[in-house]
């Protein structure tokens, strides 16, 4: 059995859902943990001088349960895919040694978590400008709901911040271009995830 940790991170309203569950539909034995299920209870999320509910931040997010499920679908991928509703798809049980698990972790912050950013063995980044984010992020329903100013005044700084402490602590990103096509964007990833899941299939 062999493995492949895939990183769909991103700006916020970027494409990165999209992208990460259409790359899921096309690869066999992979699955998907999404970052945004792991937000901590808006009652315990803090508010800053302004009064934003500061949701940007990995002190929003239970890592640690994140972490556990990753570590988890590490151990046994194929019990996790089940667990999940998913079945392996094996054909036999001599190939099962040769099948390649791909597991793809899309979130805003999975490359700020160090421990997390360790793991991938892929890591994309989809980013698109300033006034196409604010208007996707306006059609979008919340809960709660974005206050007055909270895109402008908290979520576009907080992406610049955590954009600047990915730099430098990440390297090996491959940065795309959000406006493209879905199926351009979905061709140019999936392509890279393939020749690796080659590359691990051919390694003794």
């Amino acid at each position: 059995m062999k493995t492949l940790v895939v990183g769909v991170g991103g700006i916020t309203n970027g494409g990165k859902t999209t992208l990460s569950r259409r790359l899921h539909q096309q690869i066999p034995n992979s699955c998907i943990i999404a970052q945004d299920s792991y937000f901590k209870d808006d009652s315990v999320v803090p508010v800053d001088d302004n009064g934003f509910k500061q949701y940007d931040m990995l002190d929003a997010l239970h890592m640690d349960t994140m972490m556990s499920d990753v570590d988890s679908w590490q151990r046994d991928p194929g019990s996790f895919l089940r667990r999940q509703g998913l079945n392996p798809e094996q054909t036999t049980p001599a190939s099962a040694d040769e099948d390649v698990f791909v597991l793809i972790v899309e979130g805003f912050l999975i490359f700020n978590y160090r421990p997390l950013n360790e793991l991938f063995d892929k890591r994309f980044f989809l980013e698109i400008p300033y006034d196409v984010c604010k208007t996707r992020r306006s059609k979008r329903v919340y809960t709660p709901p974005d206050p007055p100013g909270y895109f402008d005044r908290y979520v576009w700084p907080m992406y610049l911040k955590n954009q600047q402490e990915m730099y430098s602590m990440v390297s090996a990103v491959v940065f795309i271009d959000g406006l493209k096509p879905q199926e351009e964007l979905l061709a140019a990833v999936y392509n890279e995830v393939s020749q690796e899941i080659e590359r691990l299939t051919e390694k003794d």
